[in-house]
């Protein structure tokens, strides 16, 4: 819209006109009634015609003005016509690149399961991928190397196009980092994304009614967490055998988060379980070294000796000294435990040493024996496989065989035995040393950190307790 500024203009001066006019027309008025004027000048009835005038005149100036103001502000029809030529110039290249923003999400990934003894090459022949395209992967640059490391179990997807056609690739390095490969004008790129992970820490407690794990997942725990609070205290209880319903657990512990997504169990920063009347606490703590768990006066839960030297499955035989023997026939003392489990089953040496014996027999099967300190010897019979050679030092932990029926035996166990100054005692009464406490320098600091952890873990028990009561009233009433 436009205003042609020629007849704006004529229709302007014709309002000027009128407005001399009535201004000729006062100035008559005022000579015609002067003497009137002057003679009723106290009149009020004059007084207020007086005021009309002054008021007309301020109107007619403030009409004038909008409509000059008006004027000139609207464009002519010239400006305009140029306006509507005017082309704006756009950049050829977006000044935000929303691709790069797309998440992994919105991507099609077909994930590989990488299972032992399998091989990128391998992986890539399943996948109808050249091997070309793999040398060419692989040797892009240092990042791209570290697909060279991979191992069964690791995070390795593929993305490709309808025809099959390779697209790009991710592989998890670490739980902070990601390599892609991708293909960008038929040109490999590679890029190192970062991920940021979350904390959340969590409490939970439970009751044994069956096992510990079935308690576990009542309260909320994974299985690995359940293993991690077992591994805390398998220098004091034998998760296999010492294992009785009614025993109690509460722990503060941590949840990973990624992209707002669970990704994995943390650490147990405090936790405590009660087995058979007794309770035992254990708090996470960084002496200097590293963490490791302590007991509530500052000594290491580690100690000289494993109670069990594997972590799961179940007892088939107690240590029993008159045994009847079930391939004999015939009463054979049993100086040690039979841990029965799957064949395969890792088997841990007890404590440091050094293997004395790793050989076979007719009725140990595979076997390997341990000499400890303080004339301390661990037996381990039946293996599958061994793990270690006479003479080799071993660590506490460290896997030494794995469970297997070889020997005389009626099927797949461990038989482990404990021998003090050459004589057997039972692996699940024996005293075993006592672990050294932490430096006093770090005593009060180690304290000063517990303590509030310790009354957290009695208030989640006192919590429990609470919700049992009603159900312990409600049958007694």
């Amino acid at each position: 819209m436009y205003i042609n500024m020629s007849v704006f203009v004529d229709e302007f001066m014709q309002i000027i006109y009128l407005c001399f006019d009535s201004i000729n027309c006062k100035v008559h008025l005022k000579k015609k009634h002067k003497q009137a004027v002057f003679k009723n000048a106290n009149n009020p009835k004059f007084a207020s015609l007086s005021f009309k005038f002054k008021k007309f005149h301020l109107i007619l100036v403030w009409i004038m003005a909008t409509m000059l103001l008006f004027a000139f502000a609207i464009p002519s029809k010239e400006t305009i016509s140029k306006h509507k030529k005017l082309q704006l110039s756009m950049p050829t290249e977006p000044l935000l690149n929303l691709t790069a923003e797309t998440t992994s999400f919105d991507i099609k990934w077909k994930h590989v399961d990488i299972k032992k003894g399998q091989t990128l090459s391998s992986i890539f022949d399943a996948l109808n991928l050249s091997q070309t395209l793999l040398y060419n992967i692989v040797h892009l640059n240092k990042e791209a190397k570290q697909l060279t490391k991979i191992y069964p179990g690791a995070d390795l997807a593929f993305n490709m196009d309808d025809s099959g056609h390779f697209l790009q690739l991710k592989y998890r390095i670490s739980e902070s980092e990601e390599l892609f490969i991708k293909k960008v004008d038929d040109k490999l790129v590679s890029e190192i994304v970062l991920h940021t992970t979350e904390t959340e820490v969590k409490t939970a407690n439970g009751t044994i009614t069956g096992s510990l794990f079935n308690a576990g997942k009542k309260s909320g725990l994974t299985d690995a967490m359940v293993m991690k609070l077992a591994s805390i205290f398998a220098w004091d209880i034998d998760f296999i055998l010492d294992i009785r319903a009614g025993d109690t657990f509460s722990l503060i512990y941590e949840k990973i988060y990624q992209d707002g997504e669970f990704l994995h169990d943390g650490r147990i920063i405090a936790a405590s379980f009660t087995n058979q009347g007794k309770t035992y606490k254990a708090i996470s703590y960084d002496d200097g070294n590293g963490w490791s768990y302590y007991s509530p006066e500052g000594r290491n839960m580690k100690k000289a000796f494993l109670r069990a030297p594997l972590n799961f499955s179940y007892i088939s035989s107690n240590f029993n000294p008159k045994r009847f023997h079930p391939v004999q026939k015939r009463v054979k003392p049993h100086r040690g435990i039979d841990y029965a489990a799957p064949r395969g089953t890792p088997v841990f040496a007890a404590g440091n040493g050094v293997v004395t014996r790793s050989s076979y027999s007719k009725y140990n099967g595979n076997y390997v024996f341990i000499k400890h300190p303080s004339g301390i010897v661990t037996k381990y019979l039946h293996f599958t496989k061994r793990k270690v050679k006479k003479g080799q030092r071993v660590k506490q932990g460290q896997t030494i065989g794995t469970v297997g029926s070889t020997g005389m035996v009626t099927g797949a166990h461990l038989h482990y035995e404990f021998v003090l100054n050459g004589v057997h005692r039972n692996p699940r009464t024996v005293k075993l040393p006592k672990a050294s406490p932490l430096a006093k320098s770090k005593i009060n600091a180690y304290l000063s950190y517990a303590t509030p952890l310790l009354s957290q873990l009695d208030s989640i028990s006192v919590t429990r307790i609470a919700l049992h009561q009603p159900k312990i009233a409600k049958k007694e009433s």
